[in-house]
């Protein structure tokens, strides 16, 4: 049985979500952990703890090392060797335990989305993910501190779910929809009292045809429109698809850019998803404190008081609510305060969301390589101390090899070169008792090497992606490697101590969000670097750290072996610069960094390595 542990002191909005989907789905094989950071006991949160679920009480100190390890709430596999970590990979695997239970949960399942991927890009590139596990919840607590003085101000998170709600929904099968919902309006308007007649147009039934004539007739509402017959057709446990007919002809000949939109029934669109399930007690517990202390300002969400509306009243919400203590009863809005049209809200110039600044590119990177090099920056590269060093492959478990993944034989040399580099700079730093973390360890190439290599030292692989970790945790099975656990979750969660961090191939911002988690816990790095074009397209850092460094971003990634010997010497330049500032951004607190070249050159295209390690006056107290 697995074990789930969430923060308790105050019931987080995290630990709050991750026991109202527990309530929802009906998931027991799940035993639950309120871990206090703080003393205190469950009895205070009794009335916010589903009834239904057996939780115990632990101490953050007693908890499982490799918990420890990470922020909450976690999801800890039965032998202590694999964590899931993280809100969306911890509501993810609830719903895939939930479905294992109870085959036929239709219900269950769909809440992960078209193909699955609710909520599955990590926070680091999807800023939907983004808002929905980390800006929404926080900006929810935040207003929970001070609501009578924050009640105003909407926080920015609650305007852009306002505003996304507002966009027109996209669905894969979208065309039809649209079509059914011209059809619809066209219906509509040919019935209306004293309306002109459509002078012979033909007028479609509202419902397909075909169907029994024996059953009762599904005529649509006035108010249920295509969106909502749509969302609730797919929230039937026993729905079947409609019969399939021909669209009346003045329809099919509507150009699709001439359709109608089709409306938000749902956070992510037309159907209920796990988005769905996150938002909920988040807005519950925002809707209720502005009703309390602001109900005037509930006139500026009518769009979210919308959706809200329609959640609330689901069967198995309803259900899950009562579970958990909480109640779901509308929201009063204000009649008494509303500004006039064009009026802005007060506190609305303080609410506008930072933007990032964009960049123009202008010419090639000559210009920019010539200006740094007139101030004396230039890329450098340290000689390799060992460029000739090898793992004896052959000699080796065919698990250890990258050869078992599923690629070409010369792409299976190359990856081997590449883990003779970074395994022979790790061997520098690692001693006896050493933590070794590899981030972005994809299916565990370079940790599960490391791991046999090094069996005195116990190696982390931390990874987002659940079919990776798959693939790693086989190949270590394979080789009964004790010294090996696995966390699926995105970097941020990560927060134990360690003493060297790795990374191969980290893609783009990745680099130096390792770089930056390994100067945080003091521990030496070795990464190579990868996408350098995508560096540009994230907030998590403030770059550029110098004007040109969005440029050298972008022409660094031209260095594939197919294009002209000078644009891939020149690709190279632009990687060693923005390496060289990635050095000066560790070096200012404390460490030597190293930027050297790969051996043999030729086994990536993207061969830079970084190599930091604490200065000596740094390291006594380490």
């Amino acid at each position: 049985m697995d074990e789930l542990l969430g923060e308790a002191d105050t019931l987080p909005l995290h630990s709050a979500i991750s026991l109202f989907l527990l309530s929802y789905t009906e998931c027991t094989s799940v035993h639950v952990h309120l871990v206090w950071t703080r003393a205190g006991s469950a009895r205070a949160l009794s009335g916010a703890l589903p009834r239904s679920l057996p939780v115990s009480e632990l101490k953050r100190e007693d908890a499982p090392p490799l918990v420890r390890s990470c922020r909450l709430p976690a999801v800890l596999e039965a032998d202590g060797r694999f964590c899931r970590a993280g809100l969306a990979v911890v509501l993810r695997c609830i719903i895939q335990r939930s479905c294992l239970e109870r085959h036929g949960r239709r219900d269950v399942a769909s809440l992960l989305g078209f193909k699955g991927t609710c909520l599955k890009a990590c926070a680091e590139v999807s800023q939907w993910t983004r808002l929905c596990e980390m800006d929404i919840p926080s900006a929810v607590e935040e207003h929970l501190l001070s609501p009578t003085e924050e009640g105003l101000q909407v926080p920015a998170a609650i305007l852009h779910l306002e505003h996304c709600l507002a966009e027109p929904v996209r669905v894969h099968n979208d065309d039809k929809l649209r079509r059914n919902k011209l059809r619809q309006q066209r219906n509509a308007r040919s019935v209306q009292p004293g309306a002109p007649g459509e002078g012979g147009q033909q007028v479609c039934p509202t419902e397909p045809q075909g169907e029994d004539p024996r059953a009762e007739p599904r005529l649509a509402q006035p108010s249920e429109g295509v969106e909502l017959s749509a969302a609730l057709a797919k929230l039937s446990v026993d729905a079947v698809p409609a019969a399939a007919t021909r669209e009346c002809s003045d329809i099919r000949r509507v150009k699709t850019a001439e359709l109608p939109d089709l409306e938000h029934v749902f956070a992510e669109g037309l159907y209920f998803t796990l988005t769905d399930v996150v938002l909920l007690p988040c807005v519950y517990r925002y809707l209720s404190s502005l009703a309390q202390h602001a109900p005037h300002t509930l006139d500026r969400l009518p769009l979210l008081l919308r959706w809200y509306a329609r959640v609330r009243e689901l069967p198995a919400i309803v259900r899950a609510a009562h579970d958990c203590g909480m109640s779901l009863s509308s929201p009063q809005r204000s009649r008494t305060f509303s500004p006039a049209p064009g009026t802005p809200w007060p506190g609305d110039a303080q609410q506008e969301s930072p933007r990032p600044s964009e960049e123009h590119f202008v010419g090639g990177p000559r210009p920019t390589l010539t200006k740094l090099q007139e101030n004396g920056i230039d890329a450098v590269f340290s000689p390799h101390p060992c460029p000739s060093w090898s793992l004896h492959w052959e000699t080796l478990p065919s698990a250890v090899s990258p050869t078992e993944g599923k690629m070409s034989a010369s792409r299976a040399v190359r990856k081997q070169q590449q883990l003779n580099n970074l395994v022979a700079m790790v061997m520098e730093l690692a001693r006896p008792g050493h933590t070794i973390v590899d981030f972005c360890s994809g299916g565990g190439h370079l940790g599960i090497v490391l791991a046999h290599t090094l069996p005195k030292c116990q190696v982390i692989l931390v990874e987002n992606k659940e079919e990776s970790l798959a693939r790693a945790r086989e190949r270590s099975s394979q080789l009964s490697l004790p010294n090996v656990s696995f966390i699926q979750a995105n970097l941020d969660y990560f927060t134990g101590p360690f003493h060297v961090g790795v990374a191969l191939h980290a893609c783009g911002v990745a680099t130096d969000m390792v770089v930056d988690r390994c100067v945080q816990a003091r521990a030496g790095f070795v990464v190579s670097p990868c996408c350098y074009g995508f560096i540009q397209n994230t907030l998590k850092f403030n770059f550029p750290r110098r004007s040109e460094h969005m440029i050298l971003c972008r022409f660094a990634d031209q260095t594939a072996v197919q294009l002209p010997a000078e644009r891939r010497s020149i690709g190279k330049r632009c990687m060693g610069l923005v390496d060289l500032d990635r050095g000066w951004a560790a070096e200012a607190h404390g460490y030597s960094v190293r930027v050297m070249t790969m051996e043999p050159e030729s086994c990536s295209p993207k061969n830079n390595m970084l190599v930091g390690i604490l200065a000596e006056k740094d390291t006594a107290g380490h």
